[in-house]
């Protein structure tokens, strides 16, 4: 049996850089920046000062409900935000689908963890004159002030189980957190579930919300965070030579998947079509990527390969791009070995340069920017590319938006632990 044809007919976005969809592009366009110093809580003593926030968001909204959603991390709160924008763009909402038909596919990660609040608890739980933490007091302070709703807002899982419940969905349901190329690899195996037959339309992307003690410390001790505290706005740098690392930030990204026929019948507007994915795994070093980019070469490879494309009809690389030394230098030769002479002619950007990394939601609104370029014939920036690196030698689009006509999209997901992703969107065709 032909596998189905899949495409986009739904977007919904929570980024540093916009609340919604259309804001987050028009200032990703524009080449504006979203990292700003961290207010979330008081990072002075922290080697990095600065983050990718989202701004002027109503945290409200969704516990005024009530019920679970009273106890919403920040990750639940830009997931369900997001999602409702991307039903409602794919026209979706009050109209008669067979929920058993549809399905859930995501890469949420943390956001729930109250940092404050297990602090105190463990510094109440210390006698005085003593150093480690009485367990019987420890108990006790948990059991009276966190509830065990939400205790399980700390659990990855949770979002799925909110975005199930909010949109009756009783098909498949899933969380994949394989780290940076989460929501990535969620649209991949979403793509793959429509693919062959199993639903009609697949809610996937995905959300992430780091910014708390726990993770600012634990990526500045891996010392994978750019301390470029005096200018946040230009200390995201994917390609420049003086890049010194990247920068956290939050969000979600949604995107509606639909079976290319039922999607024509219900008369949705198309976006654009997702023709290719290839997955791999490094096998090498937690924190390092391949030093030969195998697994991202294959990854590429994968992808053209599932397309049924070749390297040269590819016209923009949206790149993993994180303004990391190892990463970008490592993806510009991955790059180089699938494309080979088309390597130096094909754009390439990372808008992390402007949003930082959102790491799981990364994935889904770097293809969100990838749709869109397609829809726009408009190719975001590089920002802040000031000084060329001799092994960082391509096209990055640097600093301003350029028109181009643009067909077919690459888009690049690396994670931590050696998960590589690559997805193909093209413009729609029949």
């Amino acid at each position: 049996m032909a596998r189905k044809r899949v495409v986009i007919t739904g977007m919904g976005a929570v980024t540093p850089v916009g609340n919604n969809v259309q804001d987050t592009w028009a200032n990703l366009s524009q080449g504006k920046s979203g990292i700003e110093r961290i207010t979330i809580f008081d990072a002075g003593s922290f080697p990095t000062h600065i983050a990718g926030e989202v701004k002027n968001f109503d945290f409200e909204k969704w516990p005024a409900k009530g019920g679970d959603l009273r106890f919403l991390g920040r990750n639940s709160h830009f997931a369900l935000e997001a999602a409702e924008e991307a039903v409602k763009n794919a026209g979706l909402k009050n109209i008669p689908l067979d929920p058993s038909r549809i399905g859930l596919y995501f890469g949420a990660g943390d956001g729930g963890f109250d940092f404050p609040e297990y602090a105190s608890i463990v510094s109440d739980s210390i006698s005085e004159g003593e150093v480690s933490v009485n367990k019987k007091s420890f108990l006790e302070n948990s059991v009276g002030r966190i509830s065990a709703v939400s205790l399980m807002e700390q659990e990855p899982c949770q979002v799925v189980n909110h975005l199930a419940k909010i949109f009756n969905v009783q098909g498949i349901v899933s969380n994949c957190l394989t780290a940076c190329a989460a929501s990535s690899q969620a649209i991949g195996e979403a793509m793959e579930i429509i693919r062959r037959g199993e639903t009609d339309v697949m809610i996937t992307g995905g959300t992430h919300s780091m910014i708390h003690p726990l993770g600012v410390a634990g990526f500045n001790l891996l010392t994978a965070l750019s301390t470029r505290n005096d200018e946040p706005e230009r200390a995201s740098r994917p390609f420049d030579k003086q890049r010194d690392g990247f920068i956290l930030s939050e969000g979600a990204g949604v995107l509606i998947l639909e079976e290319l026929e039922h999607a024509k019948r219900r008369g949705a507007k198309i976006y654009a079509e997702l023709v290719g994915y290839g997955v791999t795994a490094d096998a090498f070093r937690m924190t390092d990527p391949h030093p030969e980019g195998r697994g991202a070469i294959r990854a590429m490879g994968l992808a053209l390969q599932d397309s049924a494309m070749k390297p040269e009809a590819i016209d923009y690389i949206n790149a993993h791009g994180t303004s990391t030394q190892l990463n970008d230098q490592i993806e510009t030769h991955a790059v180089k070995q699938v494309f080979k002479e088309s390597a130096k002619r094909i754009p390439i950007s990372s808008i992390k340069s402007m949003l930082g990394h959102m790491i799981a939601a990364a994935g889904v609104v770097e293809m969100i920017a990838s749709v869109l370029t397609i829809r726009n014939g408009l190719i975001p920036p590089t920002i802040n590319y000031e000084n060329k690196d001799e092994a960082c030698d391509l096209d990055y689009v640097p600093n301003q938006a350029r028109r181009q006509e643009v067909k077919a999209v690459l888009s690049n997901s690396f994670g931590f632990g050696g998960q590589n992703v690559a997805l193909i969107v093209k413009k729609i065709e029949g």
